[in-house]
């Protein structure tokens, strides 16, 4: 399959909702987590939004397979939202996502790129950490990560199963 990264255009927003309703299918698998697939998602002028104010990557080959939204935060790239249709899951699509944003955070010469996740789902933290991203602890996360972990708790997410995750750059 020939697939594409290529930064998003204001004309892919109609398109990224559906492609995170459809990865989010995939918490199904957990009956814990089975809530988030029925969750609501970004509508269409947040996604034009965060193309025009953030980072935004698609993967697209004769559609639009999954996408990557990060923002910059404290001389770090985090990375917010990572959604792969499941039509295109499990085709190294995600890892060529995330590996676009890391190239782009190593061009602005940032210390690392970030993330939250689920400690223990297979296509969350052991990923990441097949890319190399790191598990932080409590003690060395920066300040915006642990915000970010609180506010995933605050709305429902087992905080014992929630990690912060760094690459770092330099």
């Amino acid at each position: 399959m020939n697939m594409i990264i290529r930064l998003a255009r204001p004309a892919d927003a109609v398109t990224l909702p559906a492609i995170e309703r459809s990865a989010a299918e995939l918490f199904r698998l957990d009956p814990q987590l089975a809530w988030l697939a029925d969750a609501e998602v970004a509508e269409v002028a947040q996604h034009v939004r965060a193309i025009e104010e953030a980072y935004v990557w698609v993967a697209e080959s004769t559609e639009l397979a999954g996408f990557l939204r990060a923002v910059e935060i404290d001389q770090h790239l985090h990375i917010e939202e990572l959604s792969v249709s499941q039509a295109f899951q499990g085709q190294g699509i995600g890892r060529r996502l995330v590996s676009a944003a890391i190239e782009h955070a190593r061009a602005l010469r940032l210390k690392a790129v970030t993330l939250t996740t689920f400690r223990d789902l297979p296509w969350n933290a052991p990923f990441y950490q097949r890319m190399g991203f790191i598990e932080l602890t409590s003690a060395p996360t920066a300040g915006y990560l642990h915000d970010a972990v609180q506010a995933e708790i605050a709305l429902g997410f087992p905080a014992n199963r929630r990690c912060a995750m760094h690459l770092p750059l330099i």
